[in-house]
């Protein structure tokens, strides 16, 4: 491998096609080039769909394709860090869904199999690769808000399918696994620190399971913070990140998905803009990123290390929410 990143695919997942196989067909320096299910049928079938050339029958036979540089890995939040680590055993740099791991014991020991294995390891935030939350880094950086007083974020979409894998504990499901790893890691860019958790109320669907989460922080230098995560609640719809500060206030409009409607408003006194971006999918600028790292060893923001952090977050908001920790599945 020199200057072509082969892409392979842990598991027939619905989110593979937007996250890298579309992105890929751009990209003059990533091919997506074979795919693996628990049943070789639903691999066959996905990769005639989409146009893949190698099928495996199993994870295993396709860690071992010498074909395969990279992996990208969508599995369910309880295998993600059981099939990272395998990943990087097998000689492979990962792409790896949102939430890392199950919880932050399993990140830092993923983290720390990544720092030892020399291969790049990225937690797919895509949203934080496009130029719109670049713009909003450059204008927190800037200083142009003064001191912060508070930052929030809120990532509420509807989800009323009860079957659906995020409401199953068994494979470390939740709201604040699914959409709240959002809100957290948004909430700490914001903030530009890691902060303290100081309180959690947990919207239940089961005894162990949230179906919405909302949380209050606090940062080392004083300002407050909020995430709000729902998949299903009285907060139908709400994508949003905001920063205030004693000079003026930043607010971000559906920060997820920027190839479609966003926009990035600022107040600053007396003076107020508006920006917009290109409908460019997130997905693609994470994939640059991803290749850009694996073949030319660039800096990336979402590092196993990061992920770390992230997941301490989200754990500490379950404990203040009196919720067990999501463990790995076996």
């Amino acid at each position: 491998m020199t200057d072509h990143v082969r892409i392979g695919v842990l598991g027939a997942a619905m989110i593979a096609p937007a996250a890298v196989i579309r992105p890929a067909r751009s990209s003059t320096v990533a091919e997506v080039v074979a795919v693996a299910a628990r049943s070789a049928s639903r691999a066959q079938t996905f990769a005639d769909k989409h146009g893949i050339a190698r099928v495996h029958g199993s994870y295993e036979d396709l860690l071992a394709d010498p074909a395969v540089d990279a992996v990208y890995n969508p599995l369910p939040n309880g295998l993600h860090g059981k099939w990272t680590l395998a990943a990087l055993e097998a000689g492979k740099h990962v792409l790896c869904e949102k939430p890392f791991t199950a919880n932050a014991s399993e990140a830092a020991e993923v983290a720390a199999a990544a720092n030892a294995s020399g291969l790049v390891v990225m937690e797919a935030f895509h949203y934080r690769y496009h130029p719109l939350a670049v713009r909003v880094a450059e204008i927190l950086e800037s200083g142009v808000l003064g001191p912060l007083r508070h930052v929030e974020a809120n990532i509420c979409f509807p989800l009323p399918v009860f079957s659906n894998i995020r409401y199953d504990y068994s494979l470390a499901g939740g709201a604040m696994m699914d959409a709240g790893c959002y809100a957290v890691h948004m909430a700490r860019l914001l903030g530009g620190e890691e902060p303290e958790v100081r309180s959690a109320r947990a919207l239940l669907r089961g005894p162990s399971i949230d179906r919405a989460m909302r949380a209050s922080l606090r940062f080392p230098s004083g300002h407050t913070g909020s995430v709000h995560a729902s998949l299903w609640s009285s907060a139908v719809l709400k994508i949003s990140m905001k920063a205030i500060g004693e000079n003026g206030t930043l607010n971000v409009f559906n920060p997820l998905g920027p190839q479609t409607f966003h926009r990035l408003s600022l107040r600053v006194k007396n003076h107020r803009s508006a920006e917009t971006f290109g409908r460019r999918a997130t997905y693609a600028y994470q994939l640059d990123a991803f290749t850009d790292a694996v073949l030319h060893g660039k800096p990336f923001p979402t590092t196993a290390d990061d992920a770390v952090r992230n997941m301490t977050v989200i754990d500490s908001i379950y404990r203040e929410a009196g919720l067990p920790l999501r463990q790995p599945t076996p």
